[in-house]
């Protein structure tokens, strides 16, 4: 939902409610959001749809971030970009979302980024006492390193569900870093932003081979992209980035190809520019 407020033929409720009802016919329940996109306005414009249709809010299932403080929201002088990970502000952060989207529950919220400031017991303990006042289902993190949320989860008792990470051909390095490797170790669902490398992986080395394998698939470059991530063990769930109807579609459909080991390091030695070691 990072562009729903640029989107102005979505913006009336009741257009937007037949698009998310749309949606969950074809089987995508999860929406993603964070607060600042459209600086609060992509979770407003999703609630407002949301209350003119009875009964919407509870197939839909929310993840939503905060943490970010831009500088257009940052009140002090410096009018400052930084990360905010204090029990308050996240507290906040939660109630205002729930306002905004009109649901009971969040199921789930995500630290959006890591601080070098944040005081894992007191962030922990927000997070633990949201979910057990019932305003969020479940806790996660989006672009933290492994020692970063391991010391966030070492304060809480209840256990980190999700981690948000970059991850795509045009941007492999978390496969080689440890970093996707402890994700999956500390059963950490992966769920993957910028799955296309925001068109970078069609315009990078592995262009040419993406477009003849697709053409031989019978499925578009972008959804082989994506099964490319889906081949990877604890089965990354792409978030996707378009609006379009026709394309949410195609790429719903086309992710679900199986490709065998030879063709997904064919795709990877295409991107990195070198074959594996």
């Amino acid at each position: 939902m990072m562009r729903l407020h640029e989107v102005a033929e979505l913006h009336p409720p009741a257009r937007l409610a037949d698009w998310i009802e749309a949606r969950l016919d074809e089987g995508l329940c999860w929406f993603d959001h964070a607060d600042i996109y459209g600086d609060t306005r992509g979770e407003a414009l999703f609630g407002a749809a949301l209350r003119t249709r009875p009964g919407l809010a509870a197939r839909v299932r929310t993840v939503t971030k905060a943490g970010i403080v831009t500088p257009e929201r940052d009140t002090s002088p410096f009018r400052v970009k930084h990360y905010d990970s204090s029990p308050e502000y996240l507290t906040r952060a939660i109630d205002d979302s729930l306002a905004r989207l009109g649901v009971e529950r969040l199921d789930h919220f995500l630290l959006h980024r890591p601080s070098p400031l944040m005081d894992a017991e007191t962030t922990g303990r927000a997070l633990d006492d949201a979910i057990d006042a019932g305003k969020i289902a479940a806790a996660g993190v989006s672009n933290f390193l492994p020692a970063q949320w391991r010391r966030l989860q070492a304060a809480m008792h209840h256990r980190l569900t999700a981690h948000q990470l970059q991850l795509s051909l045009d941007h492999t390095q978390p496969l080689f870093d440890g970093t996707f490797d402890a994700l999956l170790e500390d059963d950490l669902v992966p769920l993957v932003w910028s799955p296309l490398g925001g068109g970078r992986v069609f315009q990078g080395p592995a262009e040419r081979l993406l477009i003849r394998l697709a053409e031989e698939c019978g499925i578009t470059p972008a959804g082989l992209a994506l099964a490319w991530l889906r081949a990877l063990p604890g089965r990354p769930r792409p978030v996707v980035g378009s609006l379009r109807v026709e394309r949410i579609a195609a790429l719903h459909a086309d992710a679900q190809a199986v490709l065998d080991r030879p063709t997904w390091y064919a795709l990877l030695e295409a991107a990195r520019g070198h074959e594996v070691a």
